[in-house]
């Protein structure tokens, strides 16, 4: 990868992780644009610069999140889901993010959905506290999200709204529960990539790679994540599924006319 395409996917990432409209998917779509091989590196690289997206809900949120232990314990709750499921269907995972025709009718689908979920959940109950029984639904919402195009950010938010919560914090919530969901998705594909020799030779020669898209994910998920909650505190969802359907459609329609989109 040149320093223009990490950058470029940096930008990508950094946009699109806490907006409900497919990190991953979008992801995939700018590497087949920016022509970069599907190569082990390139799968990890997209996976571990989510690294410099969840450090910017640290440091935006560092007050609300070194808090208490009920905290952590509700994160943890939250968590446990897509641990187990990730584990599990890790193979089939990775799959997955290599077919961008899966990527545009998941992106269709999530939009659809979408332009009626301010109208089925936006219901908000005077208790907004966060139980462990909200934490769990909200986990078991966000493991959806394993389908490349369906969007982690969009799966836990609303999953947290079908419990009541304000589109606010659910959106919030979200973004917490973010940090030790990418964090282990992050590490275990590192680990993995540690565990085999070769490629710790790959990853000792794009540190510069990942340093860069790490450094570039954080700067622009700063703004993200500014601008989301305060459009979707005032316009909810719609936009953003409207949106998702053009994408989608589009890559579809190419799909049906012979474009070569899946990513090799």
């Amino acid at each position: 990868m040149s320093i223009i395409q990490t950058i470029i996917i940096g930008i990508v990432e950094g946009l699109t992780e806490f907006l409900p409209v497919s990190s991953t998917g979008h992801m995939i779509i700018a590497q087949k644009l920016l022509a970069i091989e599907s190569t082990e590196f390139v799968k990890a690289f997209t996976v571990n610069i989510q690294f410099g997206a969840i450090l910017s809900v640290v440091v935006l949120y560092w007050k609300r999140f070194f808090q208490t232990w009920d905290f952590y314990w509700k994160l943890l709750i939250a968590v446990l889901p897509a641990l187990v499921l990730g584990f599990i269907f890790s193979d089939m995972i990775d799959s997955l993010l290599e077919n961008v025709f899966v990527v545009a009718v998941m992106l269709v689908i999530g939009g659809v959905l979408m332009l009626f979920v301010d109208k089925w959940f936006d219901h908000p109950s005077e208790d907004q506290t966060m139980s462990w029984k909200r934490s769990l639904k909200i986990g078991f919402y966000q493991c959806i999200a394993m389908i490349p195009g369906v969007s982690r950010s969009m799966a836990s938010i609303v999953g947290g709204m079908t419990t009541n919560l304000s589109r606010k914090n659910a959106a919030e919530f979200s973004f917490f529960l973010a940090v030790p969901t990418m964090a282990a998705a992050a590490g275990y594909k590192l680990l993995k990539l540690i565990m085999d020799p070769a490629s710790v030779s790959m990853l000792s020669e794009n540190l510069m790679t990942l340093l860069i898209g790490n450094v570039v994910a954080f700067l622009v998920a700063m703004a993200a994540i500014k601008f989301f909650i305060g459009f979707l505190t005032k316009y909810g969802f719609k936009a953003f599924g409207y949106y998702r359907i053009i994408v989608g459609t589009i890559l579809i329609i190419l799909l049906i006319m012979g474009v070569d989109l899946d990513i090799m």
